[in-house]
């Protein structure tokens, strides 16, 4: 009998030990919380360099930032400069300016663990101004006997502003510690702009390619690095 009670003592004593330590460990887990880390986020759109290296008619720099302000909304910013030598159908021109975007993102993607990557959604307006220069054009008469005739005005247009929004969807991945590759696509609508007399804005910086109805898009390719300022808790 004493031997029985002694063994259930033991067992009981052992099954305690057993739940306290692991309370233990449950404890210590949960007492280390994760945290976001919060500052500002700078780059580069590293297209732009590329494009210009492989065609000398164009060339561009835009620099990119962020700030996270709370766990999924993050405002956003883009500033530039842009030139473009255009040849097509009966004309040759130049545009070059630098322009301003400014807006926020929203992330959708629901990170885990440490994770620190988006997939978001953004609104963007933008602001540019830019000179455009007529360097020669050839009169488009349909039908005609006589030889095509090149004209070389060389008119400068400057002090030119444009006004439009922006729907931007990309994506930004931690590739290691507090460095982002980064992608995103641009649909554009314009909202004002100031043209030349008699001559159309073909390509406007920050905007680039205007299309039927004032719409564009752009997209671009980012490397940026995160200065962290303070952390919050997952």
């Amino acid at each position: 009998m004493k031997q029985n009670m002694s063994r259930f003592c033991i067992s009981i004593l052992l099954l305690t030990v057993a739940f306290s330590a692991n309370a233990q460990e449950e404890t210590t887990k949960d007492s280390i919380k994760l945290k976001d880390k919060y500052g500002l986020r700078l780059g580069v759109d590293i297209s732009k360099p590329a494009i210009s290296f492989f065609n000398d008619k164009i060339k561009g720099l835009e620099i990119v930032g962020d700030f996270r302000i709370t766990k999924n909304i993050y405002a956003a910013t883009e500033l530039g400069y842009y030139e473009r030598d255009t040849e097509e159908d009966y004309i040759n021109f130049n545009s070059k300016g630098s322009y301003i975007k400014v807006g926020g993102n929203i992330n959708l993607y629901q990170n885990w663990g440490k994770m620190s990557n988006e997939i978001y959604v953004g609104v963007r307006y933008g602001f540019s101004t830019f000179s455009q220069t007529l360097n020669s054009y050839s009169p488009n008469f349909d039908g005609t006997y006589f030889d095509e005739h090149t004209i070389f005005p060389n008119l400068d247009f400057d002090g030119l502003t444009a006004h439009w929004a922006e729907i931007v969807i990309g994506l930004k991945v931690e590739a290691f510690n507090n460095l982002y590759l980064g992608s995103s696509i641009s649909l554009k609508k314009m909202i004002s702009q100031e043209q030349p007399e008699n001559f159309k804005n073909l390509y406007i910086p920050g905007f680039e390619r205007v299309y039927l109805n004032d719409t564009g898009f752009s997209f671009n390719y980012t490397i940026s690095y995160l200065i962290p300022i303070f952390k919050k808790n997952k």
